[in-house]
């Protein structure tokens, strides 16, 4: 897994907070990204008359971001051995997965 994630064993140990901290980061992005794809952009904003039709180009910036913070919490997970870092590998692996498919949508959107 660790040549997989391209990990470096000369590399400094990441400690367990910074593991934490790295997921907790990652997951709040892909909140902040669900939150304004399911709930801000499709009821919120139409119903001020604002933002319509900006979701897909919002959520394609968001949903990449989310992506890169939840590999970088991975590589923190592992550079710790975090005693759970299969776990969050795994956890990680599906919600990377669902936001591809957001990504592959929004992009969808965009050139419709």
């Amino acid at each position: 897994m660790r040549k997989i994630l391209r990990l470096d064993q000369d590399a400094p140990r990441a400690t367990p907070d910074e593991a934490r901290k790295a997921f907790q980061t990652s997951i709040l992005v892909a909140t902040v990204r669900c939150l304004l794809m399911y709930i801000v952009f499709p009821f919120v904003l139409p119903a001020l008359g604002i933002a319509t039709g900006v979701g897909p180009a919002i959520g394609l910036a968001i949903g990449i971001a989310a992506i890169a913070a939840i590999i970088m919490s991975v590589r923190r997970f592992w550079r710790a051995d975090h005693s759970k870092r299969w776990h969050y590998t795994i956890v990680g692996a599906f919600v990377v997965a669902f936001l591809l498919v957001l990504v592959v949508g929004d992009i969808i959107d965009l050139v419709n």
